[in-house]
């Protein structure tokens, strides 16, 4: 296969120990399997932000388009920077500019003791949520009047377009169709929230119509979050809006063993994709060893995937898989490895599984 290009941006905080490790997984794979991968790490982050007050140069959203293949991302935040100024730019920025409107997040539990619910394991959690990515309570519409005086009025408006809806929903079904799934719900708050959730509704009757061999049905967001945690068993494909797909992914999360367990692509189906753990930057941790790379390392899974490496993705699954049966977890998941040994224990692992 034709080599392919991958910008990094490390971030900041326990960002940067775990992207290392996610690195040195696919560095490993090359050696193992021959995959051509050509990596190249920017420094945008909290530090270069502090010294030069930019958080991306001009024309580095036009590079990443022309020179790359896809974007990988570490978590991003640092206290020295409060208001975040230079993660926001960079995460929302790169979602927007580059029309990464399918933020893709697996709900995959790797190993039944992973899962905080009672009786359930491997074979009841597994389905992805599809939250639309760049529409919207998050495009920053909006402002405070009278600030800091008692008449103060906020607003936030939440934008849904029929362009955005619509093509978040038909990924759905794409999704679905193209992995042999039968079911995808869409959840939504229409019985509150009256006008852009009545366009949710009526787009996805109409786009359900196309897929007549695949159930489509309907969840308010909070009978969503509920049934999540009674029977996860019951979804296999889940489709949203950006709040709500925000929020009900984070519960996905615990129910697959941590939010250090989590990985998310943000897709533009015909451009350049950006793969992301979901985890926060956890500046304490930062360097001390500790963070959990299983996230990182999933992303970048997910990275190849998309790329067509889909054999060295599957191994680099099996290989986290393995890592998790024999204890070599992070102490998070009651193991007593570190960052840097749970990174080399997978990459030993896919050395094994790669020569068999």
């Amino acid at each position: 296969m034709k080599e392919k290009r991958i910008a990094v941006i490390p971030g900041d905080g326990i960002g940067i120990d775990v992207t290392r490790e996610a690195l040195a997984v696919l560095s490993t794979l090359g050696d193992v399997t021959g995959a051509r991968l050509a990596v190249q790490e920017f420094d945008f982050g909290a530090e270069r932000y502090l010294k030069t007050g930019v958080s991306l140069p001009e024309g580095t959203y036009e590079m990443f388009q022309r020179d790359f293949d896809a974007l990988f991302i570490g978590a991003l935040g640092d206290p020295r920077v409060p208001d975040m100024a230079h993660a926001r730019d960079i995460l929302l920025g790169t979602r927007f500019v580059l029309d990464l409107y399918a933020n893709h997040r697996p709900v995959k539990l790797l190993h039944d003791d992973l899962c905080p619910l009672k009786g359930r394991g491997r074979k009841d959690v597994n389905f992805v949520v599809f939250r639309e990515n760049t529409e919207g309570s998050y495009v920053g519409m909006g402002g405070i009047f009278k600030k800091g005086t008692p008449d103060e009025i906020a607003t936030q408006e939440d934008i849904n377009t029929r362009k955005g809806v619509e093509r978040i929903i038909e990924h759905a079904f794409r999704h679905a169709k193209a992995n042999g799934l039968t079911k995808v719900t869409m959840s939504d708050k229409s019985n509150a929230l009256r006008f852009g959730h009545d366009l949710w509704q009526r787009v996805f009757a109409e786009v359900s119509k196309r897929y007549p061999e695949i159930e489509a049905n309907h969840l308010y967001i909070d009978a969503l979050a509920l049934q999540m945690v009674k029977n996860p068993a019951q979804f296999q494909v889940v489709v949203t809006c950006n709040m709500f797909g925000d929020i009900v992914t984070d519960l996905g999360a615990a129910l697959q063993g941590g939010l250090g367990m989590a990985a998310s692509g943000n897709i533009n189906p015909s451009g350049v994709s950006m793969f992301e753990p979901v985890h926060g930057s956890a500046p304490k941790y930062a360097g001390k060893n500790v963070a959990n790379p299983f996230g990182a390392i999933l992303s970048a899974q997910m990275m190849l995937d998309h790329l067509g490496f889909r054999d060295e993705a599957a191994l680099v699954e099996k290989a986290v898989v393995a890592a998790i049966e024999s204890r070599e977890t992070p102490q998070e998941l009651g193991g007593n490895l570190g960052t840097r040994e749970v990174g080399e224990a997978v990459s030993r692992r896919i050395r094994e599984l790669g020569s068999v």
